[in-house]
């Protein structure tokens, strides 16, 4: 009668207990796989942040319970920072359609540039500059971080508004003359949501931070600086007289000594002849500090410059005096294009359409490079003066005529400046009530998307690292597995042969029971049984001694007695 091995349940109990071990751990491996993104609850997520020491060692004792190979269970329970990106879209205002340039227009008719009252030229005039400055420095290596409307820019604007509340800038809201061409701040309405995943399910967590990277409309500018070719292009500064003169303000350095009107003229093309007038700081001779004074005039022409042009760019002229004279008479050709704004930038120039919003960008333009300019300074050739010097190892006054660095500094410049006013007058037109029910009609909107990343911690598929902590686990439950099957079989085997009792009645188990000496026979078991029952025996007398008796092969001689 066969029974199950002692060992059996013993090993029973370690290849399941195993199975189940590794069965959670695929189980877990598997959930990450599937849901991709896996993040414990926000309370669980903060009191990491807080403790992370003292949760780990949780893991970890977590992990000795599971198994003894603690450090790869560490590696598959321990949750580890991750970005978690969830995709976003909505809309915003087109400042580069018809119906913009419509809406533009009536409000031009309307109100004429000098519609644009108030405080926002003066948003418009510091705003500019510091977009200007932030991206000419951000070339050489020198970024600055500015504001506008409560929301931060480190390289220009790029044209852009913020589409993310958390970052749209300011909450408040302007009176009923704040809007559009009056916009001096405000909220900015923000049309953004949450594209829901695969696996609606899994919460998304608040996370410690959240980036974005978005796809949003912009606006930049293609600037060339060349110097100006007089054979082609007029351009004048020698109309200049002293207006004002108080010797007897020599001895205070607080008063004006003398006032210097510039009358800067220029033929924009097409025989179309400009001017503009800037008032200089000079002494009592009428003269200038060539190391104290700069002036850096510049002259805007709206227009192509040529009868062979579209009204799709613009040219400001420049050239600066005294301290600022290492700028050339110069051309500085401007191009504005439209562009999708992210990581990677795709652009495309101006329709004859935009004309409208052409005349504004040129209108920022010209109000930022006459207002740049004071009694004594420019705040466009400092800043060219600043960064070149603090860019390079020589002075700028060596290197006169060497203009490469200044054209690239004043180009960068000027693209700042345009892409701001995009900015300004895109917020203009989304700022809370100027629209009703502060909804931008279908016809003004452009598609919004991009790429929200939650800064959080949690499982990822992502991580191979994984795969790799859980191959041991795997390799050692299969290795357990084979040995205790093995140990099992055998034992089987082992017991499973046939067992007989003992029958005194049974010649053949009395031979086998007493045979000794030199009579050999197989086991008591079945096998041995069948065996022995075709070896043939006899009984012998011993000779020495007739009363011994034993049984030996037929036919083979044996020496031994039967016990």
């Amino acid at each position: 009668m066969s029974r199950v091995p002692a060992n059996v349940l013993r090993y029973t109990a370690v290849i399941s207990s195993q199975v189940i071990i590794l069965a959670f751990g695929y189980g877990f491996l598997g959930a990450v796989i599937y849901y991709e993104y896996l993040s414990p609850p926000d309370r669980v997520i903060n009191l990491w942040r807080h403790h992370p020491g003292e949760l780990t060692m949780i893991v970890t004792l977590i992990a000795t319970v599971l198994s003894v190979i603690t450090a790869t269970w560490t590696t598959l329970l321990t949750p580890t920072y991750f970005l978690w990106p969830i995709q976003v879209n909505g809309s915003e205002l087109d400042i580069t359609g018809s119906a913009f340039s419509t809406l533009i227009s009536g409000e031009f008719q309307k109100y004429g540039l000098g519609g644009i009252q108030d405080n926002s030229f003066e948003v418009l005039d510091i705003g500019a500059m510091l977009s200007g400055v932030s991206a000419a420095g951000y070339t050489y290596g020198l970024p600055g971080t500015f504001n506008f409307n409560g929301a931060k820019y480190n390289v220009s604007t790029q044209g852009v508004v913020p589409t993310i509340e958390t970052y749209s800038g300011s909450n408040g809201v302007p009176g009923p003359n704040g809007t559009r061409l009056g916009f001096s701040g405000g909220n900015v309405t923000v049309d953004i949501g949450l594209i829901p995943g695969e696996h609606t399910s899994v919460s998304i967590p608040q996370g410690f931070s959240r980036n974005y990277s978005m796809w949003q409309q912009g606006l930049t500018a293609n600037v060339s600086c060349r110097p100006i070719d007089l054979s082609q292009t007029q351009w004048d500064t020698s109309n200049n007289s002293v207006i004002y003169t108080n010797p007897a303000a020599s001895n205070n350095s607080d008063s004006i000594t003398g006032l210097r009107l510039w009358n800067i003229s220029a033929n924009c093309g097409t025989n179309t002849p400009t001017t503009q007038e800037y008032v200089t700081v000079v002494d009592a001779s009428g003269n200038a500090s060539l190391s104290g004074s700069g002036f850096l005039p510049s002259i805007v022409c709206p227009g192509p410059m040529n009868t062979n042009q579209t009204y799709t760019s613009f040219t400001i002229l420049s050239q600066g005096f005294y301290k600022y004279r290492f700028l050339d008479a110069s051309s500085v050709p401007i191009i504005p294009d439209d562009l999708i704004s992210s990581e990677v930038k795709s652009s495309t120039p101006f329709q004859p359409e935009n004309i409208q919003l052409l005349k504004f960008v040129a209108g920022v333009a010209s109000f930022q490079s006459i207002n740049s300019q004071g009694l004594m300074s420019s705040a466009i050739g400092d800043t060219l003066y600043s960064i070149y010097s603090s860019t390079t190892n020589t002075s700028i006054d060596d290197n006169l005529g060497n203009q490469i660095q200044v054209y690239k500094e004043l180009e960068e410049y000027w693209r700042g400046v345009i892409e701001f006013s995009a900015t300004f007058l895109r917020s203009s037109f989304m700022v809370v009530g100027s629209f009703p029910d502060n909804t931008i009609p279908d016809d003004l909107s452009s598609p919004v998307n991009g790429t929200m990343y939650i800064s959080t911690i949690g499982w990822t598929r992502r991580s191979g690292t994984y795969i790799l902590a859980i191959l041991p686990i795997t390799i050692i439950t299969i290795l357990t597995f084979a040995c205790a099957l093995y140990s099992i079989l055998q034992a089987r085997k082992e017991h499973s042969r046939y067992r007989t009792t003992f029958d005194v009645s049974n010649t053949l188990h009395l031979i086998m029971a007493s045979a000794a000496g030199g009579l050999t026979l197989e086991h008591f078991d079945k096998k041995g049984i069948i065996k022995n029952e075709g070896v043939m025996v006899r009984l012998e007398e011993s000779e020495s001694d007739s009363v011994d008796k034993r049984f030996v092969v037929a036919g083979s001689p044996s020496q031994e007695r039967l016990v």
